[in-house]
């Protein structure tokens, strides 16, 4: 599918272009000046939430031929919740680009619907670099494969077009099931949603290795209070031979 857009060269102020439901961008990269651009509001908003910033767009800019080019920022008003201002990136398309892409989970995890285990996920998107060509807005990962809680998939299993190398380490977690998951660890996972499995695993060692601790503390202060005890004893006996 091709996207396309148009722009018109900005030469009224930032301000000015909002005032007319346009986008204030700039327009840069493949060894080319930046131009000052502006874009119509509503096409562009239509058009980002279709191919964010992983798709290929023909950008026009006047009257100008088509150029390749990715959405590379866009920035948001937090108070309105608008765009205010877009980065445009010129594509050299026989040169490799690093980019994301999204990862899209698709299928029903069993460990989940028949063992009623907790999906914990890794990271949104991936890091890439390929040639413009090769890009593709999103990479499939399907969970039906995590059937128990021993089941794992990382990066280095996802299953990628050619010509697309991934930058992320192949390690890192993308999906796992878990078991159930006690209200206080429900809890402390909806308060940190960046929370990975492995931070989990390593909290409850940690708990664990605590209460043994504890645990040899309570040993060694009973065992200490014994002897000592045993020493008051010894020297009270004493005391009652030498009187004797």
């Amino acid at each position: 599918m091709t996207f396309t857009l148009h722009a018109t060269t900005r030469r009224a102020s930032a301000r000015a272009v909002r005032a007319e439901e346009k986008i204030p961008a700039v327009l840069y990269g493949a060894d080319a000046p930046a131009t000052s651009l502006a874009v119509e509001y509503r096409v562009f908003d239509k058009l980002y939430r279709q191919v964010g910033g992983a798709n290929l767009v023909d950008l026009t800019v006047d009257d100008q031929a088509p150029a390749k080019i990715l959405v590379q920022a866009v920035q948001i008003d937090p108070v309105k919740g608008r765009i205010i201002h877009v980065d445009l990136r010129r594509i050299n398309m026989n040169q490799a680009i690093q980019t994301t892409m999204h990862i899209n989970f698709t299928g029903e995890s069993t460990a989940v619907k028949e063992l009623g285990g907790t999906m914990v996920r890794g990271p949104e998107i991936i890091h890439i670099k390929c040639l413009p060509k090769d890009l593709v807005s999103r990479v499939d990962v399907d969970i039906a494969g995590l059937k128990t809680f021993t089941d794992v998939i990382r990066i280095g299993d996802l299953k990628l077009p050619p010509g697309i190398t991934v930058l992320d380490n192949p390690q890192t977690l993308v999906a796992k099931v878990i078991p159930p998951l006690t209200e206080e660890q429900l809890k402390a996972l909806d308060e940190a949603p960046a929370k990975t499995v492995e931070d989990i695993e390593v909290e409850k060692k940690g708990k664990k290795e605590e209460e043994e601790g504890a645990e040899g503390v309570g040993e060694e202060a009973e065992k200490a209070t014994g002897e000592a005890k045993d020493e008051k004893s010894e020297k009270k006996a004493e005391k009652k031979t030498e009187k004797k």
